[in-house]
């Protein structure tokens, strides 16, 4: 494997920013200090001016794989991934088929061995009638990232609403335990009566968030958090999209010690209901993105602690697909190349600092998934790490969006930051628009 030395960067790692050298060996970042001599064979590369950071690791992808390969592969979201800084994925159980045995999760597993250029993880999936079968995980809770449970509208068999099935996953499962919580009931009520007032034909996706509103939102996830709390299980609220929610959800513990932990998305974070009327279904996603006040509520949450990650829930569609009816058009917007160069905007605007970024983005999953030696830059860890030029531009083109489905609600934004180099375990997997794909991604072990 190829080393590396990369000269007069300013690190950013762990709350602090210092401008080092960094020598990556053998996959690993073997040593960090300022005016470092080293021996053997080595790659250059002259950091000064620019940021090293570590990887970010997504909780929450959909890759699509097997089973609905028009929209993405493992592949090509994997590539998307590691050209927009990401250098770990955690990817959910909805496929064709559904990952709710051993075996379709392990033929995940080697889909990913075999095709992902980014490290990668799958989480096991629920239905109402496998807890058996999910809880045949325990066995490999240091090799899985978690279970995953639809606690309201989903794709296919994977709406889990019988509770004796979740008293027994959140009583037995030593994972954790990452949900999707809406009110299924809730939704349909709410689709009835506005079905009732307008007629199908007239439903816009201007009345997602009322249809899939705060309401179901905030009852799904405190029945989540009653189970956990119950159970004293290991809970993870995905794509927390309301004010409303926050109450239940406190930062007098450090992220190592919290039992029920979260994560905001970045779409939740940048677009409201306002933005409707431009995208349409484009931003049409479950959660729904909210109203306005909704999106202020979830900054001061992110910036105060009680909401712990920043992810994407990436979920590609076509664009065909996109553009049908709202009651046809699928829910979900891909994301994953584009989410750290729109958190990296918000940094150059002020409203978070860079290493409050990579707090939320690379340490924090790293530190609630208990994933092994990634998720920071510190000598003997895996060198995920990518080079960010904060003096750059990055324009959204159709020639340059990676993603299978080719299309991006960025398309025609300039950004105003670059990522110039990816490192994958130790791997320079992406430099300048260049990708090496000699070297694929590993995956992910967990620390419990």
């Amino acid at each position: 494997m190829q080393n590396y030395l990369i000269r007069n960067i300013a690190v950013v790692n762990e709350g602090n920013t210092t401008v080092q050298d960094v020598w990556i060996k053998d996959g690993r970042i073997e040593k960090m200090a300022p005016n470092l001599t080293v021996t053997g064979n080595y790659t250059e590369i002259n950091g000064e001016g620019k940021h090293l950071i570590p990887g970010v690791i997504d909780d929450q992808v959909h890759f699509r794989e097997p089973g609905l390969t028009q929209k993405a592969t493992i592949y090509t979201e994997a590539r998307a991934a590691v050209a927009g800084g990401t250098t770990s994925f955690m990817e959910m159980p909805n496929t064709k088929p559904a990952a709710l045995t051993q075996e379709l999760l392990e033929d995940k597993y080697e889909l990913g061995r075999q095709h992902s250029l980014a490290n990668y993880s799958f989480f096991m999936g629920v239905a109402n009638d496998n807890a058996e079968e999910v809880l045949k995980t325990n066995a490999k809770k240091d090799s899985v990232c978690g279970i995953k449970i639809f606690m309201g509208s989903s794709t296919g068999n994977m709406l889990v609403d019988n509770y004796l099935t979740l008293e027994k996953i959140f009583g037995n499962s030593e994972l954790l335990i990452a949900t999707h919580c809406e009110d299924e009931k809730i939704i349909r009520q709410n689709m009835e009566a506005f079905i009732k007032e307008k007629g199908t034909e007239n439903l816009t996706t201007a009345d997602h968030p009322l249809i899939r509103n705060v309401e179901a939102c905030f009852e799904s996830s405190l029945v989540a958090i009653q189970f956990a709390q119950k159970h004293n299980a290991r809970l993870h609220i995905l794509h927390i999209s309301t004010g409303r929610e926050l109450q239940l959800f406190s930062n007098m513990l450090p992220l190592a010690e919290k039992r029920i932990t979260n994560e905001v998305c970045v779409h939740h974070l940048h677009f409201t209901s306002d933005d409707y009327a431009k995208y349409g279904n484009l931003i049409k996603c479950n959660p729904a993105i909210k109203s306005p006040d909704n999106r202020d509520a979830l900054w001061q949450g992110l910036l105060d602690d009680r909401l712990d990650i920043i992810a994407t829930d990436h979920a590609p569609h076509t664009w065909e697909e996109k553009q049908q009816p709202y009651t046809q058009a699928p829910s979900g917007v891909p994301l994953v190349q584009h989410s750290l160069l729109l958190m990296l905007e918000y940094v150059k605007q002020g409203k978070l600092t860079l290493e409050q970024l990579v707090n939320k983005m690379s340490h924090a999953p790293a530190i609630c998934f208990q994933i092994k030696e990634r998720g920071f830059l510190r000598e003997g860890y895996y060198a995920d790490c990518v080079i960010v030029d904060l003096n750059g531009k990055s324009t959204v083109e159709k020639d340059n969006i990676y993603y299978k489905c080719g299309w991006s609600p960025f398309t025609g934004h300039t950004f105003p930051s670059a990522i110039t180099h990816t490192f994958v375990s130790g791997h320079l997997a992406y430099e300048n628009g260049i990708f090496n794909e000699n070297v694929k991604g590993q995956r992910l072990a967990f620390s419990r």
